[in-house]
């Protein structure tokens, strides 16, 4: 289940900053758009801490602004990966993908603060 919800989360996090910005698509599909939602979760599960590693020494030299960086090259990777394996979703550039992973980022903690775990088991 929260595997799920993880997924919508990350979907609707996507589609706003495509509705947001005009230089973000995902070809208006939904079911486009809850596979690279997917893809979206795959990366951040397993190239997002290997680039976070990599880039701890300008994590800490810029108190963590560098993860703004890290945000939008996620979201260029994705457009890259996307448009290989033949999804739709395309990201226009640098400026695009930073503006565009602070407000996947905005939209995602919102999200999630509203989705609460039970701990009781």
């Amino acid at each position: 289940m929260k595997l799920i919800i993880r997924l919508i989360i990350n979907a609707a996090a996507l589609a706003a900053a495509a509705w947001l910005l005009p230089g973000i698509s995902y070809g208006r599909d939904v079911v486009n758009l809850l596979l690279v939602a997917a893809l979206f979760g795959v990366l951040n599960a397993v190239i997002r801490p290997i680039l976070a590693f990599v880039t701890c020494p300008l994590q800490v030299l810029t108190l963590s602004l560098f993860t703004l960086l890290l945000n939008a090259g996620m979201l260029l990777i994705l457009s890259g990966l996307s448009g290989w394996l033949g999804l739709d979703f395309a990201v226009d550039g640098w400026q695009t993908a930073l503006i565009g992973g602070i407000i996947v980022s905005l939209v995602s903690l919102v999200l999630s603060l509203f989705v609460r775990e039970d701990k009781r088991r």
